[in-house]
Order: structure tokens, then C-alpha cells, then sequence
């Protein structure tokens, strides 16, 4: 490895690591951590700040998967597994950011963004499966998780088809480390599972009424 590709790794984790949900809380004089799920991501600035500062929340933290992971596919487009690792380091460093002593989001607006960027059919429809099942049901939780594992499950679907599947070929280290993001999106979601299970998961009105 590279000084220039360790360079753009850390680089990916320290944008990835930007607290922009507390940020922006504090910006209106919340602080996230106290409050709501106590959570820096922007489903719980949503929840507490309001939802335009968590539709921007959410863009931020998107925009900090997708623009590095792009970056990376332009600008060394001879080293196949940078994009990959860059946007692997942007969601990691969301959900453990060092500049909130370790203590990050849940990663799915970063993974969003870097799933963008590398597989984009495929991510369009955990999209359009996640927007069914929070309009349906008004938990971003579950429609999350259920996005994340349809992803986990469709990178392998190549290696049993032959073909490809949603624009994604046989790509073994895409697909693992897909599947591990997935599967981490998912367990930092273990508290929102609990919640579901008992029924006390908060419901999220996008354009009417409120959180609940």
C-alpha cells in the first residue's frame, strides 16, 4: 500500500468522522446526545431538532459517503479497491468518530452515499424498499434495516446466478465488505430492534403530524 493510498484512507475516515447531526443540533442549541435516542444521527435530529435540520443532516452525512467514494474512483482509477476502502472508511468513521470519543452514528446515510457510488442500481432498489416500508409503516428503523439486508443478501446473488444482479458482478471483496457494512448498519440498529419488538419504536411522519 501506498503513502498516497493510506493518505486517502485516513482522510476518508476523518470526513466520514464529522459529527454534522450534533453539529447542527448545537447550532439550534440541542445538544443530540441528550435528548430523543440520544443518537448523532439524523433520524434523531428529526426527531428533536426538527425535520428540515434532519432532511440536511441526513444530506451531510450522505454527501460524506458519496463524495469521497466518487473522488476515489476518479482520481486513481488504476487501483481498483481505493473507492471501495475510501467509502468503507467514510461509514466507519460515522460511526466512530474520534471527534466524539468514539461514539458515532448508525452509518446508513454514509453507507447510502458510498453504496451510491459503487453500486447504484443495486441501492436504488433498497431505496425504493426502504421508502415502501416507512411509508407503510413509519419506522425508519425497520425500513433501514431491511434496505441493509437486502443488500447483504444481493451482492452474493451473482456468485449463485453466474450473471450479474442490479448492474453488480462477481466482485469477492466488494461483496464482503458490502455484507460487513450491511450487517454493522444493522446491529447498531440492536436498541431500535428491541424497541420494535416491544412496540415502543418512536413512529417518523415525513410531511404530516408528528414524530410519535
Amino acid at each position: 500500500m501506498t503513502l498516497e493510498c493510506i493518505l486517502w484512507l485516513v482522510g476518508a475516515y476523518l470526513v466520514g468522522a464529522i459529527p454534522f447531526g450534533f453539529l447542527i443540533g448545537r447550532m439550534r442549541g440541542v445538544d443530540v446526545r441528550t435528548v430523543g435516542s440520544k443518537n448523532i444521527g439524523a433520524t434523531n435530529v428529526f426527531r428533536t431538532v426538527g425535520r428540515k435540520w434532519g432532511l440536511l443532516a441526513f444530506a451531510c452525512d450522505f454527501l460524506k459517503g458519496l463524495v469521497p467514494t466518487l473522488l476515489a474512483k476518479a482520481c486513481a482509477p488504476d487501483v481498483a479497491w481505493l473507492p471501495l476502502a475510501v467509502g468503507v472508511m467514510c461509514v466507519v468513521g460515522h460511526m466512530l468518530t474520534p471527534y466524539m470519543k468514539f461514539k458515532g452514528g448508525k452509518g446508513v446515510a454514509t453507507a447510502f452515499g458510498m453504496l451510491v457510488a459503487l453500486v447504484p442500481a443495486l441501492v436504488g432498489v433498497a431505496f425504493a424498499l426502504f421508502a415502501v416500508v416507512f411509508a407503510l409503516f413509519h419506522y425508519i428503523s425497520l425500513g433501514s434495516c431491511l434496505a441493509a439486508a437486502f443488500l447483504a443478501v444481493g451482492v452474493w446473488v451473482p456468485f449463485l446466478t453466474g450473471g450479474t444482479f442490479c448492474g453488480v458482478g462477481r466482485s469477492l471483496p466488494q461483496a464482503i465488505l458490502i455484507t460487513v457494512i450491511a450487517l454493522f448498519v444493522i446491529y447498531k440498529h440492536r436498541s431500535n430492534i428491541a424497541r420494535l419488538v416491544a412496540g415502543s419504536e418512536n413512529k417518523i411522519y415525513l410531511f404530516k403530524g408528528k414524530a410519535a
